[in-house]
């Protein structure tokens, strides 16, 4: 959206629709969405929409109640709660539609109350909760399990697999190696971390790796997948005896040895 007034003007238009969907109880913001300080252009509203179990499938149903339906360019389902809709400024929501049963499992990290009887917050509460409580980041299992997932890309890459390869060392790889730098290396930025996706604001809070590793990941496959093992060492060995040397060295090895990495 253009401006933050523009957002916020979507976002009390948001609240008054769901508000007139019978059954509806409760309307969670999450993210930058609750967050204003966070909010830019491109923000998009990520929230829950609560609804009594007798109309929640009614809910699902008809999205009649989201502003401005006329310029819904499309509607896609994820899973059986979840939608994105992408209206025609290149607007995005993303929302779960359920009962407090259905989305009782919900971490929640940034939440805001929008609509619903005061009760709601204890929903906010308990969610928030549950991310509090989730396991810490162990960073030796984080790294041994990025050369593990580097080693198999380099591997589909060498069989002809590049799509399932980019996957694993792009993908897979790349987030348990985030994981262990943010658990292990203070942050050169004030950004916040996302608890729940260790990619977000990773730029801000670290600059210079964040240059390093995005100029690997634009390599071809094999040739990120050895970048991406020396920038792990590189960041995180020094002065870390639980760094899983050993496993570093011989996966290095043979992602150097083309051709030869095992199936």
């Amino acid at each position: 959206m253009r401006d933050l007034a523009e957002f916020d003007a979507f976002s009390d238009r948001l609240a008054g629709g769901f508000a007139g969907v019978p059954g509806a109880h409760g309307l969670v913001f999450l993210g930058s969405a609750a967050a204003g300080h966070r909010r830019d252009r491109w923000s998009d509203h990520d929230f829950l929409a609560l609804v009594e179990e007798e109309h929640v499938e009614s809910a699902r149903a008809n999205l009649d109640w989201l502003p401005d339906p006329q310029r819904v360019l499309c509607v896609a389902r994820e899973g059986e709660l979840g939608f994105s809709v992408l209206y025609d400024d290149g607007h995005v929501l993303e929302f779960a539609v359920g009962t407090t049963k259905e989305l009782a499992a919900a971490p929640l990290d940034e939440a805001k109350l929008m609509f619903g009887d005061p009760r709601m917050r204890d929903f906010v509460d308990a969610g928030q909760d549950r991310l509090a409580a989730l396991p810490a980041i162990d960073p030796a299992n984080e790294v041994a399990l990025a050369y593990i997932k580097l080693l198999i890309g380099y591997g589909r890459a060498c069989r002809g697999e590049r799509i399932a390869a980019g996957r694993f060392v792009r993908g897979w790889a790349v987030d348990h190696l985030l994981r262990a730098i943010r658990a292990r290396v203070l942050p050169a930025g004030a950004a916040r971390s996302d608890p729940l996706d260790p990619s977000r604001r990773f730029d801000a809070a670290y600059p210079h790796i964040a240059t390093q590793l995005d100029h690997a990941l634009a390599q071809p496959i094999e040739q990120s997948a050895r970048d991406v093992a020396l920038l792990a060492r590189v960041v995180l060995e020094h002065g870390w005896k639980e760094f899983p040397a050993m496993t570093a060295e011989r996966v290095q090895s043979l992602l150097r040895s083309s051709g030869n990495a095992p199936s």
